[in-house]
């Protein structure tokens, strides 16, 4: 019989991406086990319009799964000049949650620049992406990027999600570590 002290502990890396603004933090924040490291600063360009303090470097927590799961769970950060974090944090990342922010009006126009970005991460069927910001009345919300990524034949999974929300970030998790071991989206 296998104890639970016996069992070698799983450790994954998850990187949460997307726009400025679009809650990196705040998720990041949400789901973690841990105190959170941040490299939040006051922005100095048109950022500072939108929001007090942007991510220039990562956000970084623990979140546990289970008692032998452990995730490192890194927020990049969302402005395009600091694009080159991307590729240094997506190194060893085990699957991508891409937030969008289903508010905006130019959602598309921001989520290509992550689609390109973040490409092998889809190729390798390692991303999921988590709407935000969708109002009650929106049945048809989830489909809009069901059909974005069918027109561009990527295979990723489209979940609502409240990055405020611990349940809901640890869903993300969930389902972008499940598509790993499974290759296709669940």
């Amino acid at each position: 019989m296998v104890r639970m002290d016996d069992r070698a502990m799983e450790v994954h890396k998850v990187l949460i991406a997307g726009p400025v603004g679009v809650g990196k933090t705040t998720a990041v924040r949400a789901a973690s086990d841990s105190p959170i490291l941040t490299t939040d600063v006051q922005p100095t360009d048109d950022t500072r319009f939108q929001k007090d303090t942007t991510t220039v470097a990562m956000d970084f927590s623990v979140v546990w799964l289970d008692d032998h799961l452990k995730v490192h769970l890194y927020g990049t950060p969302g402005q395009e000049r600091f694009d080159f974090m991307w590729s240094v944090l997506s190194k060893g990342t085990a699957s991508t949650i891409l937030l969008a922010d289903h508010s905006n009006p130019d959602v598309l126009s921001d989520l290509e620049v992550y689609l390109d970005a973040f490409k092998p991460m889809i190729e390798k069927k390692r991303m999921v992406l988590g709407v935000t910001r969708i109002q009650s009345s929106d049945d048809h919300a989830l489909q809009y990027y069901r059909d974005i990524f069918t027109e561009r034949r990527m295979s990723v999974p489209v979940l609502e999600a409240d990055p405020r929300s611990r349940h809901d970030i640890i869903v993300l998790i969930r389902a972008s570590l499940a598509i790993t071991q499974i290759g296709h989206p669940v």
